[in-house]
């Protein structure tokens, strides 16, 4: 795989570009808690399911028996206060690396998060200005592929590539039509990335090779 044919990269959020984990944990227990439901999920609990759609995570980690549609509708109440306020941790050099790429390549997002979770993320991080457009599963229900190809038709790209850090990630990717770049920090891993980096200065200086990654 070489940089120099590309010309947009659309990026994962969780384990990609920061780690809201502790965060997710916390929204999961406070949904409990107002439920009234005895029981508690872990940050280790939560990173097996990373990636993952949330009904999916629901299935594999939550209470046998309860009502699935009015735990997912509380969690997302419960996420609409806690998230833009608490969110989470950035990885080194991400909010540089991602304004100094944003000067040569159209940059995008596609997460399988809620309906409003990227937009809690820019506001957050206030990288907002710097991605053109996202999509996630909770928005249209699509599974990952099927969003990063309705990405980029919305958007007329062309040599795109997909930034993330789970197999899933990978899968959905290829299943698009388009390359893959594995961030190994992150929360999963990947055996058939077109391309792995180690640390997000590296990511830089994959696509701006001639800057230093000072980040």
């Amino acid at each position: 795989m070489t940089r120099s044919g590309y010309k947009s990269i659309i990026f994962d959020m969780d384990g990609t570009l920061w780690d809201a984990v502790d965060t997710y944990s916390e929204i999961w227990n406070e949904t409990y808690r107002r439920l009234g439901i005895d029981a508690r999920v872990t940050r280790e609990m939560l990173i097996e399911c990373m990636g993952l759609p949330i009904e999916q995570i629901v299935d594999r980690i939550g209470v046998p028996g309860m009502d699935t549609d009015l735990f997912v509708a509380e969690l997302r109440r419960v996420d609409s206060e806690l998230m833009p306020v608490m969110g989470g941790k950035l990885y080194p050099g991400v909010r540089s690396g991602i304004e100094r790429l944003s000067g040569r390549y159209r940059l995008f997002m596609v997460s399988n998060c809620g309906p409003r979770g990227l937009e809690y993320f820019l506001q957050y991080t206030g990288l907002g200005k710097y991605i053109e457009g996202t999509l996630t599963n909770g928005q249209t229900h699509l599974s990952k592929a099927r969003n990063i190809e309705l990405l980029i038709d919305t958007h007329a790209l062309h040599r795109s590539v997909y930034v993330g850090d789970t197999q899933t990630d990978c899968d959905a990717a290829h299943e698009a039509g388009i390359p893959m770049i594995y961030m190994s920090y992150g929360f999963g891993k990947c055996t058939d990335a077109d391309h792995t980096m180690h640390t997000f200065a590296e990511l830089v200086d994959f696509f701006l090779p001639s800057h230093s990654s000072t980040l």
